[in-house]
């Protein structure tokens, strides 16, 4: 899977003129309600069972990955990895058809 570059890459700031210019908001509104949207996302994945579903949009969900070997690509040394939660976002049906 290849990176967008970072000129395909939209930035936050872009984001939230977007969402003013669509929406018929002021820039700080856009900003306000974006970081009000990832700090409630943020809190809700930090419970235990954490997820978010957006109908037609995805889910953002935590899961716990179990610890495991890994491998130092320079020495080749066997190392521990510990268990970690990581966040997985499945897109939803919409979104898929979109791209």
């Amino acid at each position: 899977m290849s990176h967008p570059s970072k000129e395909e890459a939209m930035t936050k700031a872009e984001l939230v003129e977007k969402m003013a210019e669509e929406s018929g908001i002021t820039k700080v509104a856009a900003a306000a309600a974006l970081d009000s949207f990832t700090a409630n996302v943020a809190k809700a994945l930090k419970k235990k069972d954490g997820k978010v579903t957006l109908v037609g949009f995805g889910t953002f969900m935590k899961v716990r990955r179990k610890a495991r070997k890994g491998r130092n690509p320079q020495t080749g040394e066997v190392i521990k990895i510990k268990a970690a939660n990581v966040v997985k976002f499945k897109p939803g049906k919409k979104l898929r058809d979109a791209v």
